[in-house]
């Protein structure tokens, strides 16, 4: 199984969201072919009524603890149902890389 789908399947099954969208960015960033490196993830989720972004990252971080050693770059927009739908079911898109190891 690769990570993308790795992610997938550890979010659904801990936050039943009613959006999970995971995008495989690492192409956007210098590395061999193929990797899986770079992640931008949208959890929608009733799990994150009342939580503070920062509680709602670690959340999400502790439900990837297995994943997370594998990954450089996660990207979270952790919403409720109810932010999801007041931002018409838009996330803000990650910025360009800006170089680093060519590796």
């Amino acid at each position: 199984m690769n990570m993308q789908n790795q992610i997938e399947r550890q979010l659904t099954a801990s936050f039943n969201p009613s959006v999970l969208e995971v995008i495989n960015e690492s192409h956007m960033h210098h590395g061999p072919p193929g990797r899986e490196s770079h992640f931008k993830v949208t959890v929608v989720s009733e799990q994150f009524e009342g939580k503070r972004l920062i509680e709602r990252h670690r959340i999400v971080n502790q439900a990837l603890s297995t994943e997370l050693p594998s990954i450089h770059a996660l990207a979270l927009h952790t919403l409720t149902p109810e932010e999801y739908k007041a931002r018409a079911g838009k996330v803000p898109d990650s910025p360009a890389c800006k170089g680093g190891s060519k590796a």
